[in-house]
């Protein structure tokens, strides 16, 4: 979705550095929701936009 390998950005960088708008964050937030029953709204991923933060705002597990 930014045109980066994943394995280039840093899981703690802000991923607006990296050329994330809101409007992407809507549409994965919306994808996610459909896919994967997630309850978290934009206010939670736009407060922290990196992937650590996102991973354990998801639930994600290791």
């Amino acid at each position: 979705m930014l045109g980066e390998e994943p394995a280039d950005i840093p899981v703690d960088e802000n991923l607006l550095d990296h050329g994330l708008d809101s409007v992407r964050v809507m549409a994965l937030l919306e994808r996610w929701r459909r896919e994967h029953a997630v309850t978290a709204d934009f206010a939670d991923l736009a407060e922290r936009p990196a992937v650590d933060a996102w991973a354990a705002l998801l639930g994600a597990t290791a």
